[in-house]
């Protein structure tokens, strides 16, 4: 059952059961027609890079399309969103909100858009961090989302990615991640998640 805090978001939104559309007109309707963009273009990636190691395409480019829905929430929302849904908040997120838009997300896409695949719903659930012992499709959503990157300008690190991902998933997922932690000092946090997601990495690149 959808919980009542998304009703102002939906309410006013007639759903057609075309999943794509639906996002768009989700996102649009509640002033986040850049958001939808970029939904759609990281859906597209996702799509081109699960052909390219095997993970399904079609699961890739759902968890692309939804991965930012949660942008509906303004950052100074976000934690008392959460505490609403009973979500377990880390101090990380109370101090920078912005990182809990990736579980705001996962839950709004088992809620609203009724996506019920464990494994979607995972991925998009740690999209901004990764995670320890990521999943395949885990590493094809959070690459994706750093090639379409939602800012102006090109990546400092795509480069690097780009060439990484020529070795393997694992090995550009690693590219970015690495290119966070050498940053950490300018962070505002460092988000457990992506410290673990870096140690687990760091481990099986080097085994290759």
């Amino acid at each position: 059952m959808q919980h009542s805090i998304f009703r102002l978001l939906t309410d006013h939104i007639l759903f057609t059961g075309d999943l794509q559309q639906d996002i768009q007109s989700f996102l649009t309707a509640n002033q986040c027609e850049d958001i939808a963009k970029h939904c759609m273009e990281v859906g597209n990636e996702a799509k081109r890079i699960a052909l390219m190691f095997g993970a399904d395409p079609g699961s890739a480019e759902i968890a692309g399309w939804l991965h930012d829905i949660s942008a509906v929430y303004p950052n100074h929302e976000r934690i008392e969103v959460a505490k609403q849904l009973q979500i377990e908040i880390y101090p990380e997120e109370e101090i920078f909100p912005m990182i809990i838009h990736q579980r705001l997300s996962k839950v709004m896409a088992s809620e609203i858009f009724k996506i019920d695949d464990q494994e979607i719903l995972d991925a998009i659930g740690c999209h901004t961090t990764l995670r320890s012992d990521a999943t395949l499709l885990d590493q094809v959503l959070f690459v994706a989302d750093k090639i379409s990157w939602d800012q102006n300008g090109t990546p400092p690190y795509l480069e690097k990615l780009n060439c990484n991902l020529e070795v393997s998933l694992t090995h550009g997922a690693f590219a970015y991640v690495h290119f966070l932690w050498t940053q950490r000092e300018n962070l505002k946090v460092i988000h457990p998640w992506l410290r673990e997601a870096y140690e687990d990495l760091k481990g099986k690149v080097q085994l290759v």
